[in-house]
């Protein structure tokens, strides 16, 4: 069952990773062509920058995942390392909790704030509800779920081992 888990938190890290990089492209590329229209051909697309910040809030929300995955979200270096094995493995579940917990928050919020955005629209781009942009912290919040779990039960510190 863990070995399954740890299957399908691989896949589900993955997919959010890639999906944020899409949203880094996708965000590059309309700062490019933002860029391109306002001072080249002196027509400014006001849509584009709506749509960079779309794609930025996406972007933050759905690599968070990966970070909690590595164990580089929620820090303890200092304490984790002075730290003996039993209390290690304490040190782990109560982070997670911690982080659990936080999640656990904005995916409430997040539900809320997208349902509550549905009657706005976003400026510049009304044929769009506010409900795509704050859906992100629910859907990252699920993703992170995810991955604090398979953090905790198989345990990564990348950020210890690139630590000076």
């Amino acid at each position: 069952m863990r070995e399954k888990f740890l299957r399908f938190e691989h896949w589900t890290s993955r997919a959010a990773l890639v999906t944020a990089c899409a949203m880094l492209l996708v965000a590059a590329s309309l700062g490019m062509f933002q860029i391109i229209t306002r001072f080249v051909l002196e027509s400014p697309a006001e849509w584009t920058e709506v749509l960079i910040r779309f794609s930025l809030i996406w972007m933050v929300f759905l690599g968070i995942p990966m970070a909690f995955r590595q164990g580089a979200m929620v820090s303890v270096d200092v304490l984790y390392r002075w730290s003996p094995a039993r209390v290690r493995r304490l040190l782990d579940g109560v982070v997670a909790l911690a982080a659990l917990t936080l999640v656990g928050i904005i995916i409430w919020w997040g539900w809320d704030y997208a349902q509550r955005g549905k009657v706005q629209t976003m400026a510049g781009l009304e044929v769009l509800s506010m409900f795509w942009a704050y859906l992100a912290m629910p859907v990252g919040g699920l993703f992170s779920v995810i991955a604090i779990i398979g953090n905790w039960l198989d345990p990564r510190r990348l950020e210890l081992e690139t630590a000076q």
